[in-house]
């Protein structure tokens, strides 16, 4: 059971670590001064829970390995990440629709979380919870202003969602990790997130004039068990940088 719960702390973990080091790639880059510092919080709270998750997860594995040490000494093969938060910014539009796909998904599993049978795991998820409202709330705002907005910006959400749609499916596909850890009451189902969040996504799309996909296309799969895309790769390159290269440095 302990390495099951190592395993999903770890996607909890990696899925707020990714996001928040990808949207900290924005820092000085953003199309206003005030979306480069809503950015950068975004990332700031996502890295921030992040953090909270991996140093539980070295409890559990008892290894001795503090959270940056799980941060920056494993490989990209370890890392437990939907694939759809590696995926690159792109352009703004692209970055917005990847936050709002995984922004209602987060808080649904957030949600279900708070009353996991895992107390620390539900304490956890409550602190998460409150910041994770805010990140729905403003992206979906986004996704409407810039989906209802100019021809071009209405282009360019259309195809961010069209480029991304394929990558969201494995936010609901459970393995043997979800099912043991449901079996135990520590999470539900993952699939049962499904509905709920394609019913918000289809609001939220509809008031932004942008046309959903099939939810049935061919999606992409595999994170979670460690098999990623070459990005990550690039990501963790520039991320564990300083840590790889001075092993053990300390400010």
């Amino acid at each position: 059971m302990l390495d099951d719960k190592f395993d999903l702390l770890l996607r909890l973990a990696d899925n707020a670590l990714v996001l928040g080091q990808r949207l900290c790639e924005w820092v000085g880059k953003a199309p206003a001064l005030e979306e480069d510092m809503a950015l950068s919080n975004t990332g700031l709270d996502l890295i921030g829970q992040a953090r909270m998750w991996l140093s539980y997860a070295g409890e559990v594995d008892a290894s001795g390995r503090t959270e940056d040490q799980l941060a920056f000494l494993r490989d990209s093969h370890d890392f437990r990440n939907v694939l759809l938060v590696e995926r690159p910014n792109g352009d703004y539009a692209s970055t917005v629709m990847r936050q709002y796909l995984f922004d209602g998904w987060h808080l649904l599993l957030l949600d279900r979380l708070t009353r996991s049978s895992d107390e620390r795991i539900a304490a956890i998820a409550e602190k998460s919870r409150k910041e994770v409202i805010y990140h729905l709330r403003r992206s979906a705002d986004l996704v409407v202003r810039l989906g209802d907005g100019t021809p071009e910006s209405h282009r360019r959400m259309q195809a961010a969602l069209d480029d991304l749609w394929s990558y969201t499916g494995e936010l609901f596909a459970p393995d043997a990790v979800d099912d043991v850890m449901q079996a135990q009451g520590i999470v539900d189902s993952v699939a049962d997130l499904r509905q709920p969040w394609l019913n918000q996504v289809a609001r939220t799309l509809s008031a932004a004039t942008l046309v959903p996909p099939a939810p049935d296309v061919w999606m992409h799969k595999g994170g979670k068990q460690g098999r990623h895309t070459e990005q990550l790769g690039y990501l963790l390159a520039e991320m564990q940088f300083l840590q790889r290269a001075y092993p053990g440095l300390k400010w």
